[in-house]
């Protein structure tokens, strides 16, 4: 290839630009909140780069291409075998070792971000054991920004700042830079699939082209490093709102020697550990999983909107996903979030859990509405209404309060607001927890009956409460509020068996009578009458049409994690049987569970991505779900853990969903191993620790003793006419404040 050099690079706009695999090896961030960055590892190489918030991506990879100049040219992360490891125990510090197949030479690589600034640092080491590669081997790195979640129309060139050349990538408002100590020989902006440095180094192992601008198109940046100062350099990629803030950031952490930052990154990750001892002895791995897992939902904060966890730094499938893609997994779900904060809770952590309800109740609107799923600045993303998610609020506050862990914070607004919403918009939900289909869900009400018992007993404590300090506090509500409240929730309790449960099943023989994934229901038709037995029901992504009495899910546990139905309920147990023998899969590493029967949310049979349609796989969360189960039926829940822990991969990342089918080694489909969903799932991680914490109590973390008391134990008959054809119990209001 010749020679081309010039002010810009030629093949304007680039290729149609793509995200990277959502198997994700590790997830990383300082602790401290003046450090935005946060960014992915996989395949030994970063992939997103995420600032100024966790949900806005602004690359899809930083790696390096290697050559002698006259024989070859490899790819990182295609070339190249990788291992990850975890130098210091407890922290999100990542060595990356990626080695070239033969042997012949291997990069080192430790990557942090500046503990107090928002730039990504990589110390990298060349190690050449092949005798004849000494002093010939080349290095380049290869940036893709996709600023502000985008690949197309970004922009980027090089200019002189402090007498040094520096990358410069900017889109709107988002400015990047992109340095090295010591600085590179060579840079060149360009175009991707055109004139950008693999096109380049790919045709003679040359870098041939020093472009020096690329604008609005997808772009890639490619610069040679200077070995001939020593086999080890640091790699510098800072964000900001101006050129001069990011380029400022990146040469002020450039001059700080790494190791500096390194034991500063160290300290910070290591102050979040519990005080109270940990609870890594209960656990199958020594407590590796445990630890990782605490640091995975901590790392999923936002530091701009504390308290705002999303549900994972991934976008599944996303090699097949461009900018008409936008959300990705790292939205907020408020049924997530919970999960999180409430696992957190559970392993000792108390300020992340309280920042989350206090967010809550900042994005929830005064009549009790949360959107489905939202950016992290609580603008609604998708449009559904999920009542399990109206309900969540209520139960992590009562969790908070349980554990003493309220601070001076009221949650009696957003509990009333959102008890509510629940009784004037149920017992119907728009849709369940799985986000697809609307009717009456087992695990729907047992958050709504819960959280609504839960806002009794805050109602109660307030009414008891004696004269407050302040004069001009309102008074507690009435006992007219609580009595409603728990006459409302007895209701739906005497109903969830005539809602949810069939007497015609037909999946397993001798077992006609079980719970049922959903009945379908249209929410503005609340008072339709219920058929389990003869609905319908619609699957989404290419499931078909079946009768709802035979598709099953595991979601009726959420009745016996919550204390409404016995562990022994001779339903449970019948649905029990049906679901294992329908959605389990005895996978290498232990047993685990589909959704439900007909799902087509997963990866294809052939082992290709999703697309709108495929095969829904077994989801590790759903073990960890049984494991409570297990344990409120009296058995140890170790095996269900340890399970857990083998389904995670080699950086200890918990994925959506894995393969429960033969091995496709060309499909990169191996049974028990990942799929394209998404990895790490906050909710996977947040289900093992609230395992894990529950089995040291010997009953389950989420369960709850008032709703215990009041269903399971000393079963509560409704008080109002049960027949929902003839009686409405829903009054026309609920006044959420204090009279």
């Amino acid at each position: 290839m010749t020679q081309e050099n010039g002010k810009t690079a030629f093949g304007a706009p680039g290729i149609e630009p793509r995200w990277t695999r959502s198997a994700k090896e590790g997830i990383g961030t300082a602790y401290h909140s003046s450090c935005r960055v946060w960014y992915t590892l996989s395949h030994g190489i970063i992939n997103e780069i995420y600032y100024p918030n966790v949900d806005c991506p602004n690359t899809r990879d930083l790696q390096f291409l290697i050559t002698d100049g006259k024989t070859f040219c490899h790819e990182e992360r295609r070339d190249l075998e990788s291992k990850i490891e975890y130098p210091e125990k407890a922290t999100l510090l990542y060595r990356l070792t990626t080695s070239e197949r033969q042997g012949r030479y291997k990069l080192i690589k430790e990557v942090i971000a500046d503990p107090h600034s928002s730039v990504l640092l990589m110390r990298t080491r060349v190690e050449v054991a092949d005798e004849q590669l000494r002093g010939k081997l080349r290095l380049f790195a290869l940036l893709a920004p996709h600023l502000k979640g985008l690949g197309q129309h970004n922009s980027a060139w090089f200019k002189d700042v402090d007498c040094r050349p520096v990358f410069y990538a900017l889109r709107e408002n988002i400015h990047m830079t992109f340095g090295a100590s010591p600085d590179f020989l060579k840079r060149s902006v360009g175009y991707v699939g055109s004139s950008d440095g693999f096109q380049d180094l790919m045709d003679n192992f040359q870098m041939d082209w020093e472009f020096q601008r690329a604008e609005d198109g997808n772009i890639a940046l490619t610069a040679e490093i200077d070995l001939s100062r020593g086999p080890e350099f640091v790699l510098g990629v800072a964000f900001g709102r101006s050129a001069q803030s990011a380029s400022t950031k990146l040469l002020q952490s450039l001059a700080i020697p790494f190791e500096k930052h390194r034991e500063q990154f160290i300290k910070q990750w290591q102050r979040t550990l519990p005080q109270e001892a940990d609870l890594c002895d209960q656990t199958g791995d020594g407590g590796h999983i445990y630890r990782l897992s605490r640091l995975m939902l901590l790392a999923h904060e936002d530091k701009v909107y504390p308290g705002a966890l999303v549900a994972s730094m991934s976008i599944p499938w996303g090699e097949e996903k461009g900018d008409v893609d936008l959300g990705g997994y790292h939205l907020v779900w408020t049924r997530d979030l919970v999960k999180s904060a409430s696992a957190l809770l559970a392993s000792g952590q108390t300020a992340t859990p309280l920042r989350s309800l206090i967010w809550l109740a900042c994005v929830q609107g005064p009549d009790g509405a949360l959107p489905q799923n939202s950016w992290i600045n609580g603008d609604a993303y998708w449009q559904g209404r999920q009542l399990d998610e109206l309900a969540a609020p209520i139960l992590l506050a009562w969790r908070l309060q349980r554990a003493k862990a309220l601070g001076d914070f009221d949650p009696w607004p957003v509990v009333s607001r959102a008890a509510r919403y629940l009784v004037l918009h149920g017992p119907v939900t728009g849709q369940e927890r799985w986000e697809e289909n609307s009717g009456y869900s087992p695990s729907t009400l047992a958050w709504i009956i819960a959280g609504l018992v839960c806002a009794a007993e805050f109602a109660k404590e307030r009414s008891a409460d004696s004269l407050s300090a302040r004069g001009d506090e309102p008074s507690p509500p009435p006992k007219k509020t609580v009595d409603f409240l728990l006459a409302y929730a007895d209701w739906l309790n005497a109903h969830l068996e005539e809602w949810t449960v069939t007497n015609r099943g037909e999946l397993v023989s001798g077992k006609p009578r079980h719970y049922i994934r959903i009945t379908p229901a249209d929410p503005n038709k609340p008072d339709a009458v219920a058929d389990p037995d003869n609905s319908t029901i619609q699957i989404t992504n290419g499931g078909g049409v079946h009768p709802a009495r035979n598709v099953v899910s595991a979601d009726f546990l959420e009745l016996v994690r919550l204390g409404i139905r016995n562990a022994q309920d001779p339903a449970i147990v019948d649905t029990v049987a049906v679901i294992d023998a329908v959605l389990k899969r005895e996978l290498p590493q232990g047993p685990c569970w589909r959704r439900y029967n007909h799902d087509g949310y997963g990866q294809k049979d052939d082992g290709s991505a999703f697309d709108g349609r495929g095969t829904g796989r077994s989801w590790p969360l759903l073990t960890g779900e049984r494991g409570h189960y297990e344990q409120a039926a009296g058995r140890d829940p170790m095996p269900f853990i340890q399970a857990m822990e083998k389904f995670s991969n080699e950086g200890g990342m918990l994925p959506e969903q894995v393969w429960d089918a033969e091995d496709l080694p060309d499909a990169r489909m191996f049974r028990g191993g990942p799929t394209g969903s998404a990895m790490p799932l906050c909710w996977a991680h947040a289900e093992y620790l609230t395992l894990v914490r529950s089995r040291k109590d010997g009953v389950g973390f989420d369960l709850i003793p008032p709703v215990q008391q009041r269903y399971a134990a000393n079963p509560r008959p409704s008080t109002l006419d049960p027949r929902p054809s003839t009686l409405d119990p829903r009054p026309s209001t609920l006044d959420p404040r204090p009279s």
